[in-house]
Formats: C-alpha cells, structure tokens, sequence
C-alpha cells in the first residue's frame, strides 16, 4: 500500500485520542491569520487611520463546510485589547473562544495573541465575525461563509457564482474616541457619518460615485448574494432596482423562499439572497437605506453599489435606482419579516420544544442613570443615558464572568438575574417615571441542561420606545411569535407559529411590542444576550445566561485553553 497512501488513509479518518476517548473526527480544520491593526483609509473627502483586520475593510472571509473547525490566530498591534466572537456559530462547549469582553475572555492585550478554536457544527449558510469589545466591530468585522457538507447541496439550484455584501456604517471619527466621550459625559454617541456596502459609500454620497462597489453580472444567470449587516445603529432596507429578489436563508439556516422586492434587515442578522440578472443589460443600483421607528436621531443617508451587466451596452443617463420603503415605515418592515419560516423540510428538519420547563419574561428598556453632583451630560447634567433588562442596567466587570464561574470565583457576578420585572405595569401605555431608573449590575440566570426554555420579550415604553434587534450568543432559537402591545399570557400563546417559525441567532422585538423564542438549553456555558444596537448595549441592555453542565462529559464545558489572555 505504501507509507503516502496509508497517511493519507488516516488522514481521512481523522482518528484523534481526545479527553482518554477514541473520537472520529469527520470535519475538516482551517487555519486564518488575523492581524489587527491600524490602516489608512479614504472615504468621504476625508482620511483617518483604523482598526482592521490584515489591512481590509471589511475583513477577510472565512469559508469552511457545515460541521468544519477553523483555528484564527488573531495577533492584535493595536494600542488597547480586543476580543473577536463568531456571530451565530454556537461554539458547543465551547464559550471559552466565543469572544465577548469579560464576558468569557479578557480582551487580547496589544503586543500579545490569541489561538480562538471556532467550533461549527448545524449551521449552514452566511454568518460573520466582528470584534466585541467596546465600539471596535464598526471596523473589524468580515463575513463567515458556510457551504454544505461534502456530496450535499443547497435546497435550490446551484447559482452560477456567489457574492458578499456587507453593509457596514462609515464614521469619519475615530470610533473609540466617540464611545468613549459618550460614555464619559453620558450622552447619545455622535452619528455615523454614512453607511457602506462593501466598504463604499457609493452614490450620492460626497468623493464616492467612482469607488462604489461594483457586482458584473451575466444576463440569464442566477447569483448567491450572501448579505451581513453589520451596520451598528440602525435597521436597514436594502433592494435592487428593477430586480425582484429572493431570500433562501437567514441567520444560518434555510428557509421557505420569499420573493420580494426590497428587505429590511437589523444590525447583526444575515441573509442568503437569490437574484437573476432578467433584465436588460446595464447598470442598476444596488442600495441600502435607514428604517426608524423612534425618536432617537439617526443617520438618514442612504448607501450604495452597482449591479453591472456583463457585455456591450450604452448606459443609461440615469442609472435606476431602486424604490424602497420609507424611513418610517413600520408596516413595510413588518410585511417583510412576518413572511419569514424555516425550511423545516426532512433534509432541513427543526426541533420546536413543545413542553416548556422554563419560563423567563424580560421587560426592554431604554433608560436613565442619576449622576452624582450634576455631572453628566445625558439628558441634562442630572442624569445620562442607560437601558435595561428587567429593570438591571448591565455593568460588565473587570473579570470575565466565565472565569469566575468555572474556578468558582465570588464577587464577580450575580447569579440574580430576575425571572421577570420587579413590579408589572402597563409596559406599552403611560409608564409614567417609575421605572426609568434602573439598578445596575453584572447579573446572570442559571439554567439547567436540558431544560426547554420560553422567553419572552416585552417592548416598553420606557424612554424612547423603538425596536430592539436582540442576540442570543451559543444558540440559535426558534422565533415563535410577536404581536404590538402587551403580551398576555393567556392569549398571546394562541397565536404562536410552532409548525415552521424561524430559526434565528438575532431577531427584533417590536417596537411597543412583545416576542417570544424557544430553545433547548444544550450547549453547557457562559453566554451573553445583548441588543445588538451598540449604542444600547454599551447602555447596559445585557445579560448572561449560564447554562450548567449536564451529567456527562459530553454535556459538560470544555476544559480552557492554555493560552487564554490575561485578566490583570
């Protein structure tokens, strides 16, 4: 047979002696570099240096097959510490690479580097990557793509090629200086000075017409766009005009088709796209525009790139733009995501739990914080901005709580995090001030394995009410209902979609209203919940779910890595 051969025999059956078990490992393993670090860019009329990875923006992509294994070294020369996590891989067993600052690692220190194992197991589709510590993954972020396990394919017909689009927001600042000052005065961070598809401004945005991004297209064919958001405040229509487009997948899983014309999409989720190029050869605009449903300012511009056929052609004198929703408009948004179910079909089947073991309700809110001797900028000198969760403001501590629960370490957290609001009042209607200030701290619920988790989201009119894009990390969840006003425990439930609902990893709570997930409690750790709204979550909308270890090895925590960062 020969020593080549009989290696190459062994490699393939991938036999590994791990934890004093025999295991066949039928995954694939890659390796990525990431260097962190800063760049010069122009946009806008205007330059500034930047966080990036190996000198991109957006970062590089990482592609691996369903249940493959990618080792990221990422080396950081920045001046200060960064984490990066792996938005939607659920890591089992795995918290100690999922990558939240001091909530399961300390971050990264400048000069030093980090091996993070990214374990992927049912996903399938587009996710991505991004920094999480402070307001770093405006720069620092890159798709995840996810391709079918060898000998399977996609529940559609093969498209001709594939594409990323990124829509990111483009800060003429320096990021961390804004949240920085924002945190320090208590104030609203400054606007995003633009969006980008791709890291382009594009059209009409100043000094950016000629360096839009540009996807050549082949008339007849049928492309795979693979859209992230990774937009930081806002949620985002997107379309493509003149082209009806159709989306397969969403958060990492398949889903029934949905053939529109536009989508809306918040900060954090992902979509796999269909579109064929049916129309007459030319260039038509690919855009991006803000959706808001609040009083809160925003950054009204708009984004773009160009859909370019392939072949000879005049242009057109005016290159079409496509007719999206208005910024307002709620029922756009929601025609849109209530058109959304899982595949559930036999190759793609889901698991809804049916007999819930626990329950958790969560109020959301966006509050206020009294200051100390008038000092604080907020909403007057008196107090500064803040949110919550079940009326506890987030304070994340100088420990990563998924240390301090694995050696046992006090004082770190709290494992008090309330099953529901410390009092009920009419969350929707006249909330009067009683519940605009909330307490603060690093609380976290314990789970047990195993358990089959609802919990529900309630919208408050606390603050200023808007919808709350939330993510669960470790998990992917199935999105059971929503509904505007309060939720009822009595009726709400009847309306609930347990045959197909979606499974997602971020999804949106209503504005004024409620939403409803389900999960089985299977992936043992530490793991954070967050509105993935940057400036809310650097408020303290947040939380930990910790779920404890099982009764075996296999359903218990992974032992940590040697090299994890530091804490001191």
């Amino acid at each position: 047979m020969g020593l080549k051969n009989m290696s190459l025999i062994l490699a393939f059956l991938g036999f590994v002696f791990l934890q004093g078990l025999l295991v066949c490992t039928a995954y694939n393993v890659h390796h990525y570099s990431f260097i962190v670090k800063n760049t010069f860019f122009e946009r806008l009329c205007s330059n500034k240096t930047m966080l990036t990875v190996n000198g991109r923006f957006p970062g590089p992509t990482i592609h691996v097959h369903k249940g493959d294994r990618a080792y990221v070294n990422v080396h950081n020369e920045a001046s200060y510490g960064v984490t990066i996590h792996w938005h939607g891989v659920k890591q089992p067993r795995n918290p100690w690479s999922d990558g939240p600052e001091n909530i399961t690692q300390c971050p990264i220190k400048p000069g030093k580097n980090f091996t993070y194992e990214v374990i992927f197991s049912d996903e399938e589709g587009t996710l991505w990557w991004h920094a999480h510590s402070d307001w770093t993954r405006a720069t620092v972020h890159g798709a995840i793509v996810i391709l079918p396990k060898a000998k399977t394919t996609y529940p559609f017909p093969k498209p001709a090629a594939e594409q990323v689009l990124i829509l990111g927001e483009w800060f003429n600042g320096d990021v961390k200086e804004i949240i920085d000052n924002a945190t320090a005065t208590g104030s609203d961070p400054k606007l995003s000075d633009a969006y980008t598809i791709n890291g382009q401004p594009g059209f009409p945005n100043n000094c950016s017409n000629d360096a839009s991004y540009k996807l050549t297209v082949e008339y007849g064919k049928t492309y795979l766009l693979r859209l992230v958001s990774a937009v930081m405040n806002e949620e985002m229509f997107f379309g493509i005009a003149k082209h009806n487009i159709t989306v397969v997948a969403h958060d990492g899983a398949y889903i029934k088709p949905v053939t529109t014309s536009y989508i809306m999409i918040t900060p954090g989720q992902t979509m796999d796209i269909l579109v064929t190029a049916n129309q007459s050869p030319s260039h038509y605009y690919i855009a991006a525009t803000p959706f808001s449903d609040s009083y809160a300012q925003f950054d009204s511009t708009n984004t773009s790139a160009i859909l370019q056929y392939a072949g000879n052609y005049t242009l057109p004198s005016s290159i079409p733009y496509p007719t999206l929703p208005n910024v307002t408009d709620q029922n756009a948004a929601d025609n849109f995501t209530t058109r959304i179910r899982s595949l559930a079909s036999a190759e793609h089947p889901i698991n809804v739990p049916k007999n819930i073991t626990t329950r958790i309700f969560i109020a959301v809110s966006v509050n206020q914080i009294l200051c100390a001797n008038a000092s604080c900028g907020g909403s007057g000198a008196y107090s500064r901005l803040a949110a919550s969760l079940n009326n506890v403001s987030f304070v994340t501590p100088s420990i990563d709580i998924l240390q301090a629960y694995y050696r046992s370490l006090t004082s770190v957290f709290g494992s008090d995090f309330p099953n529901q609001p410390p009092y009920v009042f009419n969350f929707t209607g006249d909330v009067g001030n009683n519940t605009l200030y909330p307490s603060q701290g690093a609380k976290a619920r314990l789970i047990n394995y195993g358990e089959a988790v609802e919990i529900v989201f309630q919208g408050t009119n606390v603050g200023n009410a808007e919808n709350h894009p939330l993510h669960l990390h470790g998990f992917s969840f199935y999105l059971v209902g929503t509904g505007y006003g309060n939720f009822n425990a009595t009726s709400s439930p009847s309306t609930y979609n347990l045959n197909d609902p979606p499974e997602v990893n971020t999804f949106g709570v209503p504005k004024n209203g409620w939403a409803t997930i389900r999960f089985f409690a299977n992936n043992p750790g530490v793991w954070f919940m967050h509105c993935h709204l940057e400036r809310h979550a650097s408020w303290g909308m947040d939380t930990v779910l910790i779920v404890k270890n099982g009764t075996t090895a296999e359903t218990s925590l992974l032992p940590p890595p040697t090299n994890l960062p530091t804490c001191s």
